[in-house]
């Protein structure tokens, strides 16, 4: 089993039912096993300005699954909440579903880059995932801790609503869970 963190997003369609949704679709994934999600963290919008605030946290999981049928599987996921992509970069959306980290590999494939690209510049991915994981590091050695400090502000605001009910475990590591 490969230990992935998953980022997920929403400013569309009641955004707490859709990260909810999301975990629950997650769960369900075939030959994987979910092992927590972070809580849920309001912020500003990425892009344009003239839409709603985002719901953002993110997901440990455990699979089997290769990461394109893994990116399959998400983008499945979001069509079936109905995310329909757009032209407009980091525009409104029901669901964002983002493959941050697959185990320690790092994957430059034209569909899929991981680590997730812009990862280390977003406090709305970096403090979800270090929530769940605080001494999490890139394949490369780095620690994500340090770039925090880096991180625009989006005026982040935990929600205390449990996305789902199992709390972080020492099996989120993907340095120390068996490949």
């Amino acid at each position: 089993m490969i230990t992935c963190y998953i980022g997920l997003g929403s400013n569309q369609q009641e955004p707490l039912f859709q990260l909810q949704q999301a975990c629950q679709a997650l769960a369900e994934l075939p030959d994987s096993r979910l092992l927590a999600c972070s809580s849920a963290y309001s912020s500003s919008p990425l892009g344009p300005q003239d839409q709603p605030d985002y719901l953002n946290a993110v997901a440990c999981l455990q699979t089997r699954l290769e990461p394109l049928a893994l990116l399959d599987a998400l983008q499945a996921i979001e069509q079936h909440q109905g995310r329909i992509r757009k032209d407009q970069r980091w525009g409104p959306r029901t669901l964002d579903l983002d493959l941050l980290l697959y185990g320690d590999q790092q994957i430059e494939h034209a569909r899929l880059q991981v680590p997730h690209y812009h990862m280390h510049t977003r406090d709305f991915v970096l403090r979800p995932l270090l929530e769940l994981q605080p001494d999490l590091h890139l394949p490369d050695g780095s620690n994500l801790q340090q770039f925090l400090a880096h991180c625009a502000d989006h005026q982040l605001q935990v929600k205390t609503v449990a996305l789902w009910p199992k709390a972080a475990t020492d099996d989120c590591n993907p340095q120390s869970t068996p490949l």
